[in-house]
C-alpha cells in the first residue's frame, strides 16, 4: 500500500491512501463559498473545472490552516466526486506492507477519523478517513423514492441469476 504522508498543524504525520489521491497542488486561490460549512475554505478553479477546498483540520476537530500561502490541497477523487483538503503540508509517498497497518485503537470512539495507524521512521502516522469528513460535511441523500421501490416490487426476482 503507498501512502501520502502529510501534516495538518504541527509535525503529527498523518497519511491518506495513494489511490484516492489525484495530484497535490500549493494552494490556489480559493473563492468563498457563502452559507457552505465553517470547514468549507472555498472553491478552487483547476483548469476550468470548480473543486470544493476542505480544511482537513478544522473538519477532523483541529485548529483552522491560518497560511494558505504555504498550504496544500490534495485533489481526490472516489464515490465518483472530486473534492481538496487544505492540509499544512506534504512529505513523501512511502510504501507499506499490509503487515504494518494496524487498525485504530479501540478506546478512540465512534466519532474518530482514523482508518488506521502505521510507523513510518519510527513516528506513528494516522491514517485519515476522509471519505468520512466528506460525508459529514456534505451527506449524501440516501432516500429510497416511492416510485422506485413499486418498481423493485414489480420485479420478478425467481427468473434472475446473481452472479457474486
Amino acid at each position: 500500500m503507498e501512502l501520502l504522508i502529510f501534516r495538518l498543524i504541527g509535525e503529527q504525520p498523518f497519511g491518506i491512501n495513494v489511490f484516492k489521491v489525484r495530484e497535490v497542488l500549493q494552494c490556489p486561490e480559493l473563492t468563498e463559498m457563502p452559507g457552505a460549512s465553517p470547514c468549507v475554505r472555498g472553491i478552487a478553479h483547476l483548469r476550468g473545472v470548480p473543486i470544493t477546498v476542505i480544511d482537513l483540520s478544522e473538519a477532523t476537530g483541529g485548529k483552522r490552516i491560518e497560511n494558505l500561502k504555504t498550504a496544500f490541497v490534495l485533489v481526490t477523487e472516489y464515490n465518483r466526486t472530486t473534492q481538496g483538503f487544505l492540509v499544512g503540508g506534504v512529505d513523501r509517498i512511502v510504501n507499506i506492507n499490509w503487515e504494518q497497518i494496524m487498525p485504530p485503537p479501540k478506546g478512540a470512539g465512534a466519532n474518530h477519523y482514523l482508518t488506521a495507524v502505521t510507523k513510518v521512521d519510527n513516528k506513528l502516522v494516522q491514517v485519515i478517513d476522509v471519505e468520512k469528513v466528506f460525508a459529514e460535511i456534505s451527506p449524501i441523500d440516501e432516500e429510497v423514492s416511492e416510485d422506485v421501490k413499486k418498481q423493485v416490487t414489480d420485479i420478478d426476482l425467481s427468473a434472475l441469476t446473481v452472479l457474486v
